[in-house]
Parts: C-alpha cells; structure tokens; sequence
C-alpha cells in the first residue's frame, strides 16, 4: 500500500480555524487526521501540504517510521510549531487507515481499551459578551444541565489573551482584575454547588509573583480546585516547580509541551500534579501514547488539552480508552453547528462523556462537500484567533 495523496482544510470553529487532513492510499483506504493549532492556522495549513508532500509513496502502515523520519528530518526547523502539528495530523491519520486495514477500532491497535466511556471536562461554555460573573453563573448552570461533572474557565483574562492588549505588558493583574476573577470563580462554584470541580486556566499569562498570589487567593475562597493550569510557560519548568512549592493547588500543565522529550523535564522537576498533551500539538496519537506512558513513571494521569475540532476529540478518546491513567479529556461546549455535520456521523457524546464504538480505524469520515462549505477565516476579525 502506498500513499498517494494528502488533503488539507481549514475550517471556521468557534473561536479559530481548524486544520483537517485526509490521507489517500492506493489501496482506497482513507485516513482522516487533525493539525489544530492557532494562532497561525495558516502556517499549520502550510506545513500540512508541505509535510503531505513528504509523505506521498510512502507505506502507510510505517507510522513509527515515518514520525520519526519526518521528526528528524524536520528538527532543524525547531521541535514544535506548525511542523509538530503536520506529523500529528498525519499520524493521526495512519492510525486511521491502519484500524480499517485491520478491521479494528484505533483503541483495540493501542492495546485494548481500559474503558469505552470516555469522562470529559467543559469547556467555552462562557462565551457571553461581557464575563460578568452574574453571566458566569448562568452558563455554569446551563452546561451543568448537559451533564458535566467539571468545567474549566480562565477568570483572569475571559475569552480574548492577547498581550499587550487583554494583558498586561508584564503579565501584572490590577486590583479591580483580581476582585473580578475570584468574582468570577465564587458565583460559578455559587451556581455548581460546593464539590464541582473547576479547573483555573492562567494560559501562561501571569507573571511569577501575581500567579502564586492568585493561587492563594483561591484557595482561601474555597475554590473546589480541579487544577491550576500553566502557571508560567513552558520555557519556565524551573518555576513551574517552584510555583508548585508555594501554593496548596494542583498544578496542570502541557499544552505547549510538545513531544515527549519537552514534558520529560517538568516531570523531572516534579513540577505538575497532572499533564495535558494536545493531540494535535504533540505529535498525534503515537505521542500522545508515549506521553502517557512516560506519566506513568511519574504517578501522574493525563487530561488532554481539546479545545479542537473534532477529529482531535476522537482521535484523543482512542488513546484516552487504552492508558490506565486517564484523568479527564477536554470538549468545547459552546461549538460551532457544523461540527457534527463535517462528520458521516455525530459525536457520541451524552452526559459528559464520550462513548467508543466498534468501528474499524476512528470510526467516522469527514464529509468533503459540508467542509467546503465552512472555510477557515483568513482575514483578521474581533475575537477571533487566525
């Protein structure tokens, strides 16, 4: 079986585009794959044809071989970026094609599934126009009415993290800013009731001194706090650590760690309570796999980072299905009608969870003609990440 043809989308989400793949074979097996990543989804559009190109004649049952060698091959480019989410979207895909080879589900190849339930998390289910926590509160009862058993927000920078504009140019917060966040986060745990879970996103945007002092101050709010999440960069591990030393809250970061050789540091140092790789930023499937493979080590589950388009949300539930330290995957709440209808079938999702089926491969197909009719948005627009 040969490759012989990548096709590459963008397409309008909810806040930015996603980038969908399609891998041709020889053979008529298809295999559909995700690249998600923003802003910039015109470069991860790039690197995607660029990497397609690669790829064309090559054997598709040769995943390992051909993350690696595309991985190497592409290393003096940096280790992350546009060309980490192109080798995820693509091995995303030949895990796809590999399960219909095979007759199997994705999570059958990976071992065999610890579960078929997958348990998500909200999140972007706060999308109102001015983040009063009156607002918060209402959402937070709407999305709990869909079944969720836990949520995330950012109270400090809402919807919109642009620095220099939303944030601070030294990543400070005023006074009023503070007041507003633990606002925020009492009317949401007002309206859940005491046990939620909620998970307090920063996305790197507090500097070290503001993040620590927040962190205590949601503590003595009484926050029921899922996790602290990335408390300072992925260029930080050190102060990742440190931060956690300080503070009473579990800490959760990796979204920006892409790749196994970036998270082996922060759990290293210790620094992280839980670890978060993204699908479509770490190196697809097979490296999500590794990652939690390597947090096994460490005694530490996962929870994926999914703020994505659908094909990531599948393509995660088959890894979360066959590791044993599943913690929780992320969903956008709040989405765009036509993520179902880029499919050949719904997302099974009721409740607050994700439910696997029998399928060969992934189990679903995109729909070319629903797809064209959603392009991705290249011309800048307020609120919305290009």
């Amino acid at each position: 079986m040969k490759i012989t043809q990548v096709k590459t989308w963008l397409v309008e989400g909810v806040k930015y585009n996603w980038t969908l793949v399609k891998v041709y074979t020889d053979e008529g097996l298809t295999g559909i794959g995700e690249a998600t990543n923003w802003p910039g989804s015109p470069l991860v559009f790039q690197a995607c044809e660029y990497v397609g190109r690669m790829i064309t004649n090559e054997d598709p049952s040769r995943i390992d071989y051909l993350w690696t060698k595309l991985y190497r091959d592409l290393n003096w480019m940096g280790q992350a970026g546009p060309l980490l989410d192109a080798i995820s979207a693509i091995d995303i895909a030949l895990w796809d094609i590999a399960g219909k080879r095979a007759g199997m589900p994705v999570y059958e190849l990976l071992g065999g599934a610890y579960r078929k339930r997958i348990p998500l998390y909200a999140n972007y289910w706060f999308l109102s126009a001015t983040g009063s926590a009156e607002e918060y509160a209402e959402q937070a009862r709407a999305m709990a009415a869909l079944g969720f058993t836990a949520c995330k927000l950012d109270p400090f920078a809402h919807t919109n993290y642009r620095y220099g504009k939303d944030l601070s140019e030294n990543l400070s917060l005023t006074e009023k800013q503070k007041a507003l966040a633990i606002d925020r986060l009492l009317a949401v745990q007002e309206a859940l009731g005491p046990a939620f879970p909620i998970a307090v996103e920063t996305h790197a945007m507090l500097n070290g001194p503001t993040a620590v002092e927040m962190a205590h101050r949601i503590a003595k709010a009484g926050i029921h706090c899922l996790w602290y999440e990335e408390p300072a960069g992925p260029e930080f591990p050190d102060a990742i650590a440190e931060i956690k030393r300080q503070i009473s809250l579990p800490i959760c970061v990796g979204e920006r760690l892409h790749s196994r050789f970036m998270c082996r540091p922060i759990l290293d140092l210790h620094a992280a309570d839980i670890l978060m790789p993204d699908i479509a930023r770490c190196g697809g499937i097979s490296e999500m796999r590794k990652i939690a493979n390597l947090c096994e080590c460490y005694n530490v589950p996962i929870a994926p980072h999914n703020p994505n388009g659908p094909v990531s949300t599948i393509a995660t539930a088959h890894v979360m299905a066959a590791i044993p330290n599943c913690l929780l995957q992320e969903l956008v709440v709040s989405d765009v009608p036509w993520r179902d209808t880029i499919l050949d079938k719904a997302l099974p999702i009721k409740q607050g969870f994700f439910y696997l089926g029998d399928e060969p491969g992934l189990g679903f197909d995109l729909i070319e003609e629903e797809i064209a009719k959603h392009p991705g948005v290249v011309v800048p627009k307020p609120g919305f990440y290009v």
